[in-house]
């Protein structure tokens, strides 16, 4: 069946599902491929569940009401590029090494204070979430987001050939996962990948001009850049206000200073936190209602959230973790000015052959701070510990052990490592 058909049945159906155990009443089902299973076995199930459609590509699943296709992945790819060229709007890419989801959802607020914006939910933000975002978004969408993650050198690429950003953002670029890279040289070309794109459709580029790296590369690769720092033709200044807990900033821009108190913990965020105003105003938002939209996030998702407890206040930053997070997180944690601090680390995940040694920087670091409790957990954490005066678990049950038998009360909890490691686990014992 050619994609101009299949787009007719979806465009009649109440939604798109790859989940036959989500499955609701007129969604077209895709029978997709997984690691230790065959997608095409629950097509009949996804039918009986109220599915109006199945797509499938295994002849011997083919029954009434099911799509036969050659590959269901590129045919749920090639659908979800024909209803991005059907959405008259303007599509905002952004990736990097840390710190794309926080701006992704602050961009949404700012964004959606002027325009009815679609969105990556979650992480949905690979070869299979980028597809299901666009053809989830509703035909009175105006502007719309999408996270682009990677973790091979080539899959921005793709992404890019599927959402057809206008627009970019690079947020930073660090050894991150660079299991699949190969070295930081692959992890700089993969994101990049971005620019490269932006290149290719006379697109536009937003950057964080304070950022070495991408201030030097961005030039190599395309002339149609923005900074931060004059996104509209009128400079933008922020800086940190010394606070504790909550990032707090100060705004300057038209002659008009403003202070932004904002949800997130770390000084880190102001990047974050920088790349919303700027696209907020080089896309007409009015300052004012960046501020209230910057305000009134509240972070999830483990992501830079505070957490207060019966016992402690906990700093909940385990969705991901990498050298340049796991040091930024540790620097603002370590600057609180609680008496009593524990940081709960968890292994980074994806580092390849350099995991061991990125783990030993990230233990002498802990060294040049005093008065803080360390817990470890995971593997990798235990093997680079070599000896070291510090609390070490396994994993992450073996801790969940140890907190029911010698409680923590009254202190600044941080905990930080790969969501593989599940940290969140322990939350409801602290």
């Amino acid at each position: 069946m050619r994609t101009e058909q299949l787009y007719s049945i979806f465009k009649e159906s109440t939604g798109i599902t790859t989940d036959s155990r989500q499955v609701k009443e007129g969604q077209v089902f895709f029978a997709l491929w997984g690691g230790n299973h065959n997608g095409n076995e629950y097509a009949a199930d996804a039918l009986a569940k109220g599915a109006s459609w199945v797509v499938v590509d295994d002849p011997a699943f083919e029954t009434g009401n099911a799509i036969l296709v050659d590959d269901c992945l590129l045919e749920l790819q090639a659908l979800a590029l024909h209803h991005r060229r059907k959405l008259n709007i303007s599509v905002i890419a952004i990736t990097g090494s840390n710190g794309k989801t926080t701006t992704k959802e602050l961009l949404a607020a700012v964004l959606s204070k002027k325009y009815r914006v679609h969105y990556t939910r979650g992480n949905l933000n690979n070869h299979i979430g980028v597809p299901l975002t666009i053809l989830s978004a509703a035909s009175d969408t105006q502007m719309m987001i999408i996270e682009l993650g990677a973790n091979h050198i080539g899959e921005i690429r793709t992404l890019c050939s599927i959402a057809r950003p206008d627009y970019g953002i690079i947020t930073n670029i660090s050894p991150a996962h660079i299991e699949g890279f190969g070295s930081f040289e692959g992890v700089v070309k993969a994101k990049t990948e971005l620019f490269e794109f932006l290149k290719s459709v006379n697109g536009v580029a937003l950057y964080n001009d304070r950022n070495p790296l991408l201030a030097e590369r961005i030039f190599r690769i395309l002339n149609r850049a923005v900074p931060f720092s004059d996104p509209s033709g009128t400079e933008l200044n922020i800086e940190i206000v010394p606070s504790d807990l909550n990032l707090k900033l100060l705004a300057s821009f038209m002659h008009r200073t403003y202070n932004i108190t904002t949800n997130l913990f770390g000084r880190y965020n102001i990047e974050n936190v920088r790349a919303a105003i700027a696209v907020g105003l080089f896309f007409e938002v009015d300052m004012q209602s960046i501020v209230e939209a910057i305000e009134s996030y509240q972070p999830s998702n483990n992501r830079s959230e505070v957490r207060k407890t019966e016992s402690n206040t906990l700093i909940c930053d385990s969705y991901n973790a990498n050298p340049a997070s796991m040091l930024l997180a540790i620097e603002s944690f370590m600057l609180l000015k609680a008496k009593k601090k524990v940081l709960i680390l968890g292994d980074m995940l994806e580092m390849g052959e350099k995991s061991e040694e990125e783990h030993m920087k990230i233990l002498a670091r802990l060294e040049s701070y005093e008065k803080a409790e360390i817990l470890l957990v995971g593997p990798v954490f235990g093997r680079a510990e070599r000896g070291k005066d510090y609390k070490f678990f396994l994993d992450v049950n073996s801790l969940a052990d140890y907190l029911k038998d010698q409680p923590i009360t009254g202190a600044a909890v941080l905990l930080k490592g790969s969501r593989g490691i599940g940290l969140e686990k322990v939350y409801s014992l602290l």
